[in-house]
């Protein structure tokens, strides 16, 4: 019981500053009221079924103690048992039953136990869907040729993608664009392998990814994801994150080129700046930024964007998009965005519609085209609404 409570205040912790925000201060205090009461009154019946247990068992002993004392007396007086056999049978008896009035104490702390062991034992147990092991992969050996053949992918019972086939050359810049809950971040994880695809294979230079080293595999791919995670650490040691021989000159051209390297000089101690948990000292935009500068240090021949400039304002995106159209020259880039102005330049844009692909082109190929994507680039240019 005490743990859906520790969830719910960690996270009340994280979202102090929107609970605040809505004057939900009360509201929160009464479910934090009501974890506790339910805690403390299973709390309440372990203790009072733990202080019945001490009396009987300390009644028991008694009860043994006294018919062993009596009747033993009793036999030493007729003769039938020596005085000395009588006791040491006193002696013997109060020394194997008293131990016994710990016997409530420990029965409390095994059913604790117990209850922690089961939560290990379900981790422990839980099987490993995604294999680490796999052929060895360089990442100077990989040319970047992608092929989704014929990838569904479910939640559960829900399909998120639905006969996808794609084959991306080297060195392509490959947008994915739609509406929410599309499957365009799906997509990539499956490049990732956080998930295998429920039918359908995805290969990597004409070799289905699972046959490869899973690390050696992401070691390939630069990643920048929606929600930019940064270590607590300094602003250097996230850019340099997950690696071990990288010159402080290298992080310093990365941090440039994700523009990220202005805002991280005039922090107080520059690169050196500690960053706080989750990156909590840094703005949103600051975040991704150091999260982009962390994929360039890698120098990935794929590079994958989740919806990378999110985050930031309209001149810092145009500054990171400047950055990006020299990173992803020579790269095979797969770029996932809601903003259309970010993508405009790929060589190929999908727009996905509840797991499927339903149109593919270059940007005047597909505004030519008048469909869902000439709509959604009306609705944000403006153009809708002449």
């Amino acid at each position: 019981m005490a743990r859906p409570g520790f969830r719910r205040l960690n996270n009340n912790l994280l979202g102090i500053a929107t609970i605040k925000a809505y004057a939900a201060e009360d509201y929160e205090v009464q479910r934090i009221q009501e974890s506790s009461d339910r805690y403390r009154s299973a709390n309440a019946f372990a203790i009072r079924f733990s202080a019945a247990i001490t009396p009987v068992i300390r009644m028991a002993i008694l009860a043994g103690f006294t018919v062993t004392l009596l009747y033993g007396g009793f036999l030493a007086l007729r003769g039938e048992i020596g005085v000395g056999s009588y006791s040491v049978l006193v002696y013997l008896t109060q020394r194997l039953l008293w131990p016994m009035t710990r016997l409530a104490d420990m029965s409390d702390l095994y059913q604790r136990s117990m209850a922690s062991v089961e939560r290990v034992m379900n981790l422990v147990e839980t099987p490993i869907r995604i294999s680490y092991a796999g052929a060895p992969l360089a990442a100077k050996d990989v040319k970047g040729e992608l092929t989704f053949e014929n990838v569904d992918f479910s939640y559960g019972d829900t399909p998120t993608l639905q006969g996808i086939s794609l084959c991306i050359t080297p060195g392509q810049a490959i947008a994915f664009v739609g509406g929410t809950g599309g499957g365009k971040s799906t997509l990539v994880k499956l490049l990732l392998r956080f998930y295998e695809p429920t039918s359908g294979k995805v290969l990597l230079d004409g070799r289905p990814i699972k046959e490869f080293d899973l690390q050696a595999l992401r070691r390939c791919i630069g990643y920048v994801a929606q929600d930019s995670f940064l270590a607590d650490a300094t602003a250097a040691q996230n850019i340099a994150y997950g690696l071990s021989d990288v010159s402080r000159e290298d992080v310093v051209a990365a941090a440039v080129a994700a523009e990220a390297h202005e805002f991280i000089s005039e922090l107080p101690n520059g690169y050196d700046t500690e960053v706080g948990e989750r990156g909590q000292k840094l703005s949103g935009g600051q975040r991704q930024r150091i999260a982009l500068a962390r994929a360039i240090v890698r120098n990935p021949r794929i590079l994958v964007l989740d919806e990378a400039t999110s985050a930031v304002d309209n001149e810092t995106e145009a500054a990171i998009q400047r950055s990006l159209d020299r990173l992803v020259v020579g790269r095979t880039s797969l770029i996932i965005a809601h903003r259309l102005s970010t993508v405009r330049r790929a060589d190929c844009i999908h727009v996905l519609d509840a797991g499927r692909i339903v149109e593919s082109g270059s940007h005047d190929e597909l505004l030519a085209r008048g469909g869902q994507y000439a709509a959604l680039w009306r609705l944000q240019t403006g153009e809708a609404l002449s």
